[in-house]
């Protein structure tokens, strides 16, 4: 269970990352309110996931998770340009992750 708490609260890291570009800078009210619920939600949940996870893989995954889903992001709304070593290095980190994963 606590895998799945920290896949998901790794997954509201990417949409408080997300919001907090939104917010420009806190100027903008929803995507503010957004960053600040995500964060709740996504350090509520890495915290939980600690009581039965190592802390450096928990947090190494919860990370990879968020960076990960934020880059894929960035390539799907046309934000950040794909390129082909750019996808190397995001199979890397979700590669990483896997490995954190299965050798814990």
């Amino acid at each position: 269970m606590s895998w799945i708490i920290l896949v998901l609260s790794g997954a509201f890291e990417a949409v408080w990352a997300i919001a907090l570009d939104r917010s420009v800078g806190f100027t903008r009210l929803w995507p503010s309110v957004v960053f600040f619920a995500a964060l709740i939600v996504s350090m509520g949940g890495l915290a939980i996931a600690l009581k039965q996870l190592p802390v450096g893989t928990a947090y190494a995954v919860w990370v990879g998770i968020g960076a990960s889903l934020a880059i894929i992001w960035s390539f799907a709304t046309g934000q950040e340009m794909f390129s082909l070593a750019k996808g190397f290095f995001l199979v890397m980190i979700i590669g990483g992750i896997i490995g954190l994963k299965v050798v814990n």
